[in-house]
């Protein structure tokens, strides 16, 4: 750990950014650490410029119309559909979820006319699986009125070349990163639990007790993907709804 351990005489009297520069050449692999330390310590910076906000689906949900889909980008391990579900249930808007493929196209298309009518949302899943529905999609898109509705478009998509430039430009965009430490990921799992999850339990705190050890069980889980190999024989998501699934 050369980015907290103390140098000898005369290195030691080199700053963080001079240090960072040294490791770059020495150690390039403790060089992304000294530069979170570096920013941590910086008085006009400090530790919230290295920790990443939590995803905010409702900030994403006020910012769009239904001419205006969310699209949210994907990244190994994420399934945002559970928070999808429980946005959609405070406002009163049933979701419905398609998960695009091979020959899901008219699905698709039914399941948009349908929320359409009934005021609700319907969430595309996966949306790089199925590019030859894309073009569909943006003229659906187009087709639409502007007349203020309840209805609105979710997308959901690991990064792909192949997405429409005009739904990018057109929709409200954001990005679900994995996140790193035990800490982060605790933090997430606690954001994605409900107040009245506890309230209902005969036995909250117990309850509070084996939420606390299962969440801790899931952030550990997680630490260990970044082992690769020596952490998991076979990789495995171990998602948001793998952690719902053991709640329940």
């Amino acid at each position: 750990m050369p980015q907290e351990e103390k140098w000898p005489s005369p290195f030691d009297e080199l700053n963080l950014i001079r240090k960072a520069m040294f490791l770059r050449v020495f150690r390039s692999d403790k060089v992304i650490p000294i530069i979170q330390r570096l920013i941590s310590e910086e008085k006009e910076l400090g530790p919230s410029y290295i920790i990443p906000p939590p995803f905010d689906m409702e900030k994403s949900y006020l910012e769009s119309s239904k001419k205006t889909p969310i699209i949210i980008v994907l990244s190994a391990g994420a399934d945002p559909m559970n928070e999808l579900q429980k946005l959609g249930a405070l406002y009163k808007a049933h979701v419905n979820p398609v998960s695009l493929g091979q020959g899901q196209g008219p699905i698709a298309i039914e399941a948009i006319n349908n929320a359409r009518e009934s005021q609700d949302w319907v969430c595309l899943q996966n949306c790089h699986l199925c590019p030859s529905f894309m073009p569909t999609l943006d003229g659906m898109i187009e087709e639409l009125d502007d007349q203020p509705s309840n209805f609105r478009i979710w997308l959901t998509s690991m990064p792909s070349d192949k997405f429409p430039v005009t739904i990018l430009q057109n929709g409200v965009k954001a990005t679900i990163e994995p996140p790193k430490g035990l800490k982060s990921n605790i933090l997430r799992s606690y954001l994605g639990i409900d107040a009245s999850d506890f309230e209902d339990c005969s036995k909250p705190a117990a309850y509070k007790a084996l939420m606390w050890g299962l969440c801790f069980f899931n952030a550990v889980l997680l630490e260990r993907r970044k082992f690769g190999p020596l952490g998991w024989n076979i990789p495995y998501e171990f998602s948001n709804s793998d952690l719902s699934i053991s709640q329940a």
